[in-house]
């Protein structure tokens, strides 16, 4: 069936550029194991869950003159161009890993075809394989379109049977429909087409959901204007084609531990933790730091309506994900005082009640947190701008399953994102909680952060500082 792109996604396909490609990956260590996970069965398990996410079968279409893009069946469909196989030199090390996420994640995907792809990474050292998986934002919505990562895990070892699936692709409607389509949408609304080909914030109001959203941008916009322009910051600077990827790792139950001692939510030590080691990379790095120093984060908050609990099934939305602006106090040098800060942001919050947290995530099917990470991606992307920036930095948490999950048959062991960098800012970091840890994927512009290497250390003294207090 034919789709015209919605007017958010539009955006995303249209706007990016080279320096910031608009996708969100997703990078999974796997235990390999004496019949382990193999290129043919990684495969099958992915070639069986498509039908649950159709729009990997699609690719998008422009249409000449200024309407939206369409989603097209595509014919000629070759799954193992999207699911490839790579390798490290044995025993690969994971900072080769970290350096083939990087070049994996500049790379940018092809239009002419379904916007994604996998990889399956041989030779990791430990009797480990990865899987690093790349969707371009507009295909990931969160409501008809899940990450392909969310949908490829089980929570059992054998994976459950699935129907045969028969797919045959819809004929090309060819540029003569596509032309009257776009033709009959300007004659129902004229008045809406130039909106949204004119910014994706504005959309095209064609129904009370869609005036209910245009209504809550523009409080958006409005509060974004109160709060000013972001401090300057080494954060925001030109991005370039190059990346650097590093990860950080930490036990959920001391993240518990500083909960428990402070009364605050488990985001608002990771905002601590994330703020004291950006406190040190600065003074690292000679920059001047007062008091009063902040760095403005965009931390978008997934919260859920009561009624979401029953609508679990693939396809279905599985949580609403808010921009959440909240200044980090880099300057203060006491842990506890910044922790304390963040807290008071987050509770003055209208919508840190509703936060999803790790027990909710458990009762939803698949693997949520690549589409929470996607979400919340989409969130900042279209979070209204003006001639300054709003923030310095994208932080995405997303709570996932306490229990181990796997992949066709293979242990899941770790789970990291690999959050893109937006128009000016050289940093980005995403946080998921899975089985008992917290797995930091932390992305970085090549020139603009060469010493990203610093942060994974910086992250751990920060977490140590509170704890200490806290025992």
């Amino acid at each position: 069936m034919v789709t015209r792109l919605s007017p958010a996604d539009a955006s995303f396909f249209r706007l990016e550029n080279t320096s910031t490609p608009m996708y969100v990956g997703s990078l999974y260590i796997l235990r390999r194991s004496r019949a382990g996970l193999s290129y043919e069965s990684l495969l099958a398990t992915i070639e069986h869950r498509l039908p649950q996410v159709p729009r990997y079968r699609q690719k998008v279409r422009e249409v000449i003159g200024m309407a939206r893009p369409v989603w097209i069946d595509d014919s000629d469909f070759d799954i193992t161009y999207h699911v490839r196989r790579s390798a490290l030199p044995s025993p690969g090390s994971d900072e080769q890993l970290h350096e083939l996420i990087a070049r994996l994640a500049a790379r940018p995907l092809d239009k002419s075809r379904p916007l994604w792809e996998a990889y399956l990474v041989e030779g990791l050292a430990g009797s480990r394989l990865a899987l690093y998986t790349k969707s371009h934002q507009a295909l990931i919505n969160g409501v008809t379109a899940l990450s392909i990562g969310h949908v490829i895990a089980d929570r059992t070892r054998r994976p459950p049977a699935l129907p045969e699936d028969i797919w045959v692709p819809e004929r090309d409607p060819g540029n003569t429909r596509l032309l009257l389509g776009a033709l009959g949408d300007w004659v129902a609304g004229p008045g809406a087409q130039l909106r949204a080909v004119g910014s994706a914030v504005a959309g095209a109001v064609t129904d009370h959901a869609e005036l209910l959203e245009v209504g809550r941008r523009a409080v958006r916009l409005a509060r974004a204007v109160a709060r000013g322009t972001a401090p300057s910051s080494p954060l925001n600077a030109t991005v370039s084609r190059n990346r650097r990827f590093a990860v950080a790792r930490a036990s959920l139950e001391d993240y518990r531990t500083v909960r428990a001692r402070y009364d605050c939510d488990i985001n608002d030590v990771v905002l601590a933790v994330v703020a004291g080691a950006l406190a040190n990379w600065l003074l690292s790095r000679g920059e001047p730091v007062s008091p009063t120093a902040t760095v403005r984060a965009m931390a978008p908050l997934s919260v859920y309506a009561e009624d979401q609990f029953d609508s679990t099934g693939p396809g279905q939305m599985i949580s609403q994900v808010t921009p959440f602006l909240v200044d980090l106090p880099v300057g203060e040098p006491n842990a506890v005082v910044r922790l304390s800060q963040i807290a008071h942001a987050t509770e003055s919050n209208p919508t840190a009640a509703s936060a999803v947290d790790a027990r909710t995530i458990v009762t939803l099917s698949g693997f949520a947190p690549p589409t929470l990470h996607a979400m919340g991606v989409r969130v900042a992307t279209a979070f209204p701008s003006f001639s300054k920036r709003t923030f310095n930095l994208l932080i995405t948490n997303a709570p996932g399953a306490q229990s181990q999950m796997y992949i066709a048959g293979t242990k899941l062991l770790e789970a990291y994102a690999v959050p893109p960098l937006l128009n000016g800012q050289a940093l980005a970091i995403s946080v998921t909680s899975y089985n008992g840890m917290l797995y930091f994927g932390i992305n970085a512009d090549r020139d603009a952060m060469s010493d990203v290497d610093l942060l994974p250390d910086l992250l751990n003294q920060a977490l140590e500082e509170l704890l200490d207090t806290a025992r």
